[in-house]
């Protein structure tokens, strides 16, 4: 007997169709996914799996209750940042718009390359604006939607990472590093990471009802979705250093564009900068303005390997208003000249790429 072609009655006078002979449902949200070369792979299979387990019962997979494709610029494949490759279902020609309620957009390897993708991208972006779908951008993808115009009177969920990049770009869409994701009328916004899974959860509560947002959760290892403004531990006030050294920190890291000085940091904590000092010598055996200066070069070395900005423009990110003088102090941390760290970075990405197919592919899309 062909058990998946065959119905199982479960009890007198009902049957109960195997999922081969399923009758097909109008899905309560439909989704086209679209990845920019060098996107993510932990909240591009952290959404796309959070839809899955949602759109079917049991773990058959169908999509049933929620509908998804992949969109891209043309057919073939699309390379994440790890190498990995995945399939372009439909280009922009073959969308039918009335098809989807979303367009998610997940952002690059650096939000300097998402925003230089824009103008290629616009046609794609804009006309599902125009069709109507709302927009979702995960990660650095809304520098995407910003340059295209299409965040102005908006808020914008962010990663605190991005959060100077995008200020000094647009600096008249406000931006909310404390939150995960926000929903803002038809812009959707997520920093990205493990909080995909949160903003879809939200996403297929709105429109599948609570029961079956939830579903799959247990499968993936997942307690609890987290709300919009969940506090992060890993970037709230560190318990094993103290108070006092934890709000420190806490404010160093929002305040590494400020030119405010360390007494004042001790001073928003409610102690000297004496006793800061000695409390952060007792933990790092370093000073706090040791510690902030050393936070505020591991930023931009950071930048440096991931933004095209100038040096000038990355030292007002880290509150140094004389470029020179950045270089000063990155030469004297790192041993190199902002200059020649740069170029060493891009010959270390071009053998990377030489040595691989997929990524010398991403290298030539630059």
């Amino acid at each position: 007997m062909d058990i998946a072609r065959t119905a199982v009655r479960k009890r007198p006078g009902r049957v109960v169709l195997p999922p081969a002979q399923a009758k097909p449902i109008a899905p309560d949200v439909r989704v086209l996914i679209l990845p920019l070369p060098d996107f993510a792979l932990l909240p591009f299979g952290g959404f796309l799996d959070k839809l899955r387990f949602s759109a079917d019962d049991e773990d058959y997979s169908r999509q049933r209750h929620c509908r998804w494709d992949i969109v891209g610029l043309k057919a073939g494949t699309v390379t994440s940042n790890s190498g990995v490759e995945i399939s372009i279902q439909l280009t922009p020609q073959q969308v039918c718009w009335s098809d989807y309620d979303y367009l998610v957009v997940f952002g690059g390897r650096s939000a300097t390359d998402t925003r230089r993708r824009a103008r290629a991208y616009a046609s794609l972006v804009k006309g599902a604006v125009r069709h109507g779908l709302t927009l979702l951008s995960m990660d650095n993808g809304c520098f995407l939607l910003a340059e295209l115009g299409l965040l102005d009177g908006h808020k914008v969920a962010l990663h605190p990472r991005h959060a100077l990049e995008f200020e000094a770009a647009f600096p008249r869409i406000p931006i909310k590093t404390e939150q995960l994701y926000l929903f803002d009328g038809k812009r959707i916004t997520c920093a990205g990471g493990s909080a995909a899974i949160d903003v879809a959860v939200e996403l297929l509560v709105q429109h599948c009802g609570r029961a079956r947002a939830l579903k799959g959760l247990a499968d993936m290892l997942v307690d609890e979705p987290r709300a919009s403004r969940h506090l992060l531990k890993s970037q709230s006030a560190e318990p094993q250093v103290g108070r006092y050294v934890g709000r420190a920190i806490g404010l160093m890291r929002k305040r590494l564009a400020s030119t405010c000085s360390v007494a004042d940091i001790a001073s928003s904590v409610g102690i000297s900068r004496r006793q800061l000092d000695r409390r952060f010598l007792q933990q790092f055996e370093q000073t706090a303005q040791a510690y902030w200066q050393e936070m505020r070069l591991q930023h931009l070395r950071w930048r440096l390997l991931n933004a095209d900005s100038s040096l000038a423009a990355l030292a007002d990110e880290i509150g140094v208003r004389d470029a020179s003088y950045a270089g000063k102090l990155f030469r004297r941390r790192f041993g190199v000249s902002t200059g020649d760290f740069r170029k060493e970075a891009e010959r270390q990405r071009v053998e990377a790429a030489n040595a691989s197919p997929a990524l010398s592919r991403r290298v030539r899309q630059r």
